[in-house]
């Protein structure tokens, strides 16, 4: 849960750390609880502008919770039209060039903020009070205790909890991503703002994986509190291979490892970042021969290589 319900398409178990709890704030906490709950029993809709490395968005959200389901749409209203229409946190349909290649991870459950996990990477504080979409709030900072994870500062409306703002920022100090609501309206939207257009295409959904070594890898080393929430491995006809995936998650950030066998030629070693996202692609030469590995998320790009120069094969099924 990014506490953007967008970016987390285009960002366990509970961990108490109470040494390192002791630098994050209580009242943090509480707000960050009243975060998660909002996201799970608050109905909105209203309009929210995205920036990305320097590059402005506007967009439409209708977020509905009903009987403990949660449906959702989301509308891009610059340039051409995409939209995503979800449900209990799973793609149900995109449209525009979001409707290239996209399924739905095998998530088990929809993710829910856990600020006592949150504390074991991140520092939690409550920096002050803002006025945002003309609705007052208080604004939460987590500053990350390593060199592996972006801080964020959330400004939550007072009376939902409801995100109104969202910073990433890295360690120079330097803006990453903003989320900001332009408008709203706490009223739940009604079945045709939920219903998708017809351009909206449907998702293929990924059945879930029985156990966590489907995909046939592990990575030797992880920044500390990533956790694997799930894995799978798909044919790509184009390239006649098999493709393998990996999801990360800290409780906050997420990002992917892709792993995919290549000829001699075939390859070649890359490393970007756009705003937050990093990705990394390096060669290796495995027990399964030679491998293009893919590390994309949100986090910084000296983490990201150092996972990817860290995946193996699975013991298991290397033998086979």
């Amino acid at each position: 849960m990014r506490a953007l319900p967008l970016l987390s398409l285009l960002i366990g178990s509970c961990m108490t750390v109470p040494a390192l709890a002791a630098n994050s704030s209580p009242e943090a906490s509480e707000w960050l609880s009243k975060l998660a709950q909002a996201e799970q029993k608050q109905s909105y809709q209203g309009s929210f502008v995205y920036e990305r490395n320097g590059s402005f968005s506007s967009h439409e959200i209708w977020h509905r919770v009903d009987d403990g389901k949660v449906s959702e749409r989301l509308l891009q209203l610059d340039g051409a039209s995409q939209e995503i229409v979800r449900v209990d946190g799973k793609v149900e349909c995109v449209s525009g060039a979001l409707a290239s290649g996209v399924a739905t991870p095998p998530d088990t459950a929809q993710r829910v903020l856990d600020p006592l996990k949150l504390m074991g990477w991140y520092d939690l504080s409550v920096a002050g009070k803002s006025r945002v979409a003309g609705r007052d709030a208080v604004i939460v900072t987590l500053s990350p205790r390593d060199q592996h994870r972006y801080a964020f500062e959330l400004h939550l409306d007072r009376t939902t909890g409801l995100p109104l703002r969202s910073l990433m920022i890295n360690d120079k100090g330097q803006l990453l991503e903003r989320f900001q609501m332009t408008r709203l309206d706490t009223d739940a939207p009604s079945d045709d703002d939920l219903r998708a257009s017809a351009a909206c295409k449907p998702v293929p959904h990924v059945v879930a994986a029985a156990n966590d070594t489907v995909a046939g890898w592990r990575s030797d080393w992880l920044p500390p509190g990533f956790e694997l929430v799930n894995s799978s491995v798909r044919r790509d006809p184009k390239n006649d291979s098999t493709v393998s995936s990996l999801m990360y998650d800290d409780g906050l950030a997420r990002f992917s490892v892709f792993l995919e066998s290549v000829k001699d030629e075939g390859g070649t070693d890359m490393r970007t970042q756009l705003g937050p996202t990093s990705a990394v692609s390096r060669r290796l030469n495995t027990p399964k021969g030679k491998v293009m590995v893919t590390v994309v998320g949100e986090i910084p790009l000296g983490t990201a290589e150092r996972v990817a120069l860290s995946m193996r094969p699975q013991d298991g099924q290397a033998r086979q």
